[in-house]
């Protein structure tokens, strides 16, 4: 079959496939009608945001069949750098274009900036060895488990539920205000009491949100950075938490709130909660110049939230406090943490991400530096600024909401171009080191559970009153959100990088979004047969490690079914998922037909079952035990 003119992920056309290494020789080819009378064709290679002068280089002939005739170059870059390219061609009526479809094939045009993308990363980016195999567990302390260890110093205006099961409160107080200061109980003893339950789900990796001391049950508003918050426990629980975890072959990560923190702290003390000092009440406070005052005591916060004023990153003293070499994350660090999950990342200054990666990885190099951003982060652009996360000497990884948001979306709607556009631009666009560590999570605290989004009403309003009323599952309704969350988990823990697994999912957890996606826990009322899935592909996941690297192929993608082909050293996967109530035929790889072992599901010939799933791995591919 001829190829397109030009397709960006064709060997034939682009070689390597996705974005590469600094100083690394990329070969374009463009292939050329004989009929359309074009010629001399060059590569325009623009920098990011640099559109007015490219790099012109081009392309020689390179051979003919008869019916196309075929021009290449190469390109290089010695600087990380995020570009963008087309093509020029000379024709009888002058000159034009060959630029990006939307399919990502090339299409003659006159006119058009419709590019492709290439990412040029530092070749000396390394990312962390411990995030390449297993499964990662993400836990809201609170609402995890409850140990009986006893609370010391805890505030006062804290209430905790007596009944687990219950929901947090979602209304507002007679002052119309959502304080979110109900707690559960959950804490770090309690945690650590689970680890052997975690290792038994391939949990290979925790992912802890906030933990600090805070005067709200999700923590985000932090009090005091230097302190473990008293409801959890205190330093001796982290530090026996994660020399638990480490003995298990589990590593501990935090979060990283460093945007902003709670008005009701220690550094701003709005509330007077830690006597009369703090940047709010004194304007000589040493604290004052850490926040963005717009005429004292007036400050800018967080998207408006008054209880959340914002952090100037820039001002060297709280640079210092944060990344110093006695600063606050090599004081977690020096405590066994293995990394942070940074909030907000995209509203981070590069210089001061530029200073977070080099403090922890200057601690150790094999620590991790996640960042919470939602987009593509590999051409993101945030107030103004085009972003270089993935370049080098920022972050190692980021919270893979494209693949969450392709995954669940074809499952429960058929969207089967977009899932499939949706992985091939991410590996596309994403360097190697950071694809084989890219965190893909189905839920987390900030969106609703996998299986409401799968099985429940879709969410009709935002506002806590009607996701409260509306906030339940009917037995058909679980059942049906149950099985396709099975698929969509499939998926995702057969892709690239490393699967996160919202804690509780696993047990039949439901829910719109906060607080209703933090519900505790359902210890003693888990869905057993749900958990039995999870141990299935944490197993795999553990005995697999090469499977978050691998290579990836596309077999099939309908509005029924999707299959596809992850390629790992001496092993092949087959991978298909039928997201239908009747049976469905799938293509099945020669390979496949003639040598196979089933490690979950099951075909029937060539059928997949009703709501049914398979993934296959060559005979001539051991485990790695």
């Amino acid at each position: 079959m001829l190829p397109s003119m030009f397709d960006s992920r064709d060997p034939r056309c682009k070689t390597p496939f996705g974005a590469v290494p600094t100083d690394e020789i990329v070969t374009f080819r463009v292939f050329l009608p004989i009929s359309s009378q074009l010629d001399a064709p060059c590569l325009l290679m623009f920098k990011a945001d640099q559109w007015d002068c490219p790099e012109r280089v081009p392309m020689v002939f390179s051979g003919s069949d008869g019916v196309v005739n075929t021009y290449r170059c190469d390109f290089k870059s010695s600087n990380p750098q995020l570009y963008f390219y087309r093509f020029e061609v000379s024709g009888i009526n002058g000159q034009a274009r060959i630029v990006r479809d939307p399919d990502g094939f090339g299409r003659l045009a006159l006119h058009g900036d419709d590019m492709w993308q290439l990412t040029v990363y530092d070749r000396n980016l390394k990312t962390p060895d411990f995030l390449k195999s297993g499964v990662m567990y993400q836990i809201f302390p609170d609402r995890f488990c409850k140990s009986a260890k006893e609370k010391q110093n805890v505030p006062s205006d804290r209430w905790i539920h007596q009944n687990w099961y219950e929901l947090p409160e979602y209304l507002p107080n007679q002052n119309g205000e959502v304080t979110n200061s109900d707690y559960f109980g959950g804490d770090l003893a309690g945690i650590a009491e689970k680890l052997p339950y975690l290792r038994s789900l391939g949990v290979t990796c925790l992912y802890l949100n906030p933990i600090f001391e805070a005067h709200s049950n999700h923590r985000y508003n932090t009090a005091d950075f230097e302190k473990i918050d008293p409801l959890l426990g205190d330093e001796e629980d982290l530090q026996a938490l994660c020399a638990q975890a480490k003995k298990m072959g589990i590593a501990v990560i935090i979060d990283g709130v460093f945007n902003h923190t709670g008005s009701d702290s220690i550094y701003f003390n709005r509330n007077r909660r830690y006597g009369d000092g703090g940047a709010y009440n004194d304007y000589n406070s040493p604290y004052h110049s850490w926040y963005e005052f717009t005429q004292w005591p007036q400050y800018n916060s967080w998207w408006g939230f008054e209880t959340l004023p914002n952090l100037n990153e820039r001002d060297p003293s709280y640079s210092e406090f944060i990344c110093g070499e006695n600063g606050v994350l090599r004081r977690w660090l020096n405590l066994g943490i293995s990394g942070y999950r940074l909030d907000v990342a995209d509203e981070l200054p590069d210089e001061f991400l530029d200073k977070i990666c080099a403090s922890i990885k200057g601690f150790d190099p094999e620590a991790a530096v996640i960042g919470e951003v939602w987009e593509d982060a590999s051409n993101k652009s945030a107030y103004g600024v085009r972003r270089r996360y993935l370049l080098g000497h920022q972050l190692d990884s980021v919270m893979n909401y494209p693949f969450r948001d392709a995954i669940l979306n074809y499952i429960r709607n058929g969207d089967s171009n977009h899932l499939h556009h949706t992985i091939l631009s991410i590996l596309e666009h994403y360097p190697k080191p950071v694809l084989d560590v890219l965190m893909t999570s189905l839920s987390t605290h900030d969106v609703e559970r996998a299986i409401t989004v799968l099985g429940g009403e879709p969410i009709g309003r935002n506002d806590r009153i009607w996701q409260g009323h509306n906030n339940t599952l009917n037995e058909w309704q679980y059942d049906l959100g149950k099985k396709l969350f099975r698929l969509a988990s499939i998926i995702q823990y057969m892709l690239p990088g490393i699967p996160c697994l919202y804690y509780g999912d696993e047990a039949g957890l439901y829910g719109y979004k906060d607080p209703f996606n933090r519900t505790c826990y359902p210890w003693g009322r888990e869905d057993k047969e749900l958990i039995e899935t999870f141990r299935t592909l944490g197993k795999i996941r553990t005995e697999y490690p090469a499977l978050s690297s691998g290579g990836y192929r596309a077999v099939s993608f309908t509005q029924d079914a999707v299959s596809f082909v992850r390629d790992c050293e001496d092993c092949s996967f087959y991978v298909a998922v039928n997201r239908t109530h009747r049976p469905v035929a799938i293509p099945l790889p020669g390979e496949f037909e003639r040598s196979a072992r089933v490690l979950f599901g099951g075909l029937d010939g060539n059928l997949l079952a009703p709501y049914g799933y398979v993934i296959l791995v060559s005979e001539s591919c051991p485990p790695d035990l």
